[in-house]
């Protein structure tokens, strides 16, 4: 098989699947937003399915559970064996199957049933058995898998976790969660991070600040900077108010302008009002505010509500956390 033929067929694969989702959203409409709604009101979403459907079952449940809505996976054999004991009345479910007539759910459904359990399916058969029996019937049929056979479940298991993730995010909005919420269900890893850490965690403060006044000679501006090793000074007021900063970027503009520096005093060159930040903003944001300019920086004093300077932060030690 040729380079090209390879990179033609994971195209068709691609094109296949987006299709597939482009053609569930297309059916999306009253039924959806029943689902929804119902699943408003519920304590726990059940979520069940088996083999390739249980894997995006799977995935479908956790992302509900760290969205805002509680959801757990049911494996429907071994919920008759036990763990359909999970299950309280105010739960709603799920079922997820391609063909619709999957024998283990359709054995797990009378219990279900007996609960008075509102019963939802994403299912790949409108007309199958399974679809019958359920409340509320979304359409994840697909016209075929990307799978050169039409077997494996592929452009079928897009759909359906497409739906799914839709699902999820439109509860997620109706129920206003925010970053706060988001990062309690999220207080380790890289999510936690950008959505938790603030700049206070990371600053460089107290007897690390490179400080210096307005009328101070530039070279001490030198001495200064050089001795505390962040690449810059702020410059203050006896108040320790912030009045500029001159960086390393700076003295070495003014070392070029400039042949004699010993008759420099700092406030003549220092750079006036620069950008600063409260210790509480959160990193991510700190960053954004360091990139998203024409003019890139490296630096932000950090200052309290007053405008005293209380820290500097550098994008080295916002990446250093893995941010």
């Amino acid at each position: 098989m040729e380079h090209n033929q390879i990179i033609v067929f994971a195209k068709e694969v691609i094109e296949t699947e987006l299709l597939a989702i482009k053609k569930a959203s297309e059916r999306l409409g009253n039924q959806f937003e029943d689902a929804v709604y119902q699943l408003l009101k519920a304590e726990k979403v059940i979520i069940s399915g088996i083999g390739k459907s249980g894997i995006i079952a799977r995935k479908i449940a956790a992302t509900m559970t760290s969205t805002g809505t509680p959801a757990i996976f049911l494996h429907p054999v071994e919920g008759l064996h036990g763990d359909i004991g999970i299950i309280s009345d105010n739960d709603v479910v799920i079922l997820l199957s391609k063909s619709g007539a999957t024998e283990e759910l359709i054995r797990i459904i009378p219990y279900f049933k007996q609960r008075k359990l509102p019963i939802i399916s994403i299912i790949g058969s409108i007309d199958s058995p399974i679809a019958k029996v359920s409340d509320i019937v979304l359409d994840g049929s697909v016209d075929k898998e990307a799978c050169p056979l039409n077997l494996a479940p592929t452009a079928s298991t897009i759909a359906s976790l497409a739906i799914g993730d839709a699902l999820a995010m439109v509860l997620m909005r109706l129920k206003k969660i925010n970053n706060q919420d988001f990062a309690f269900r999220h207080p380790l890893g890289q999510i936690g991070k950008n959505i938790t850490m603030t700049v206070s965690e990371v600053m460089h403060t107290g007897k690390f600040l490179p400080l210096v006044m307005p009328n101070d000679n530039f070279r001490n501006a030198l001495i200064e900077s050089t001795s505390k090793s962040l690449g810059c000074v702020c410059v203050v007021d006896s108040e320790n108010n912030l009045l500029g900063i001159i960086t390393d970027g700076d003295v070495r503009r003014i070392l070029q302008q400039n042949e004699d520096i010993r008759t420099l005093n700092i406030g003549d060159v220092m750079v006036r009002n620069p950008i600063t930040v409260g210790k509480s903003v959160l990193l991510g944001e700190a960053l954004s505010m360091m990139e998203n300019r024409q003019n890139q920086i490296s630096i932000l004093p950090v200052v309290d509500d007053m405008n005293k300077c209380i820290g500097i932060i550098r994008i080295h030690d916002i990446l250093r956390t893995g941010l």
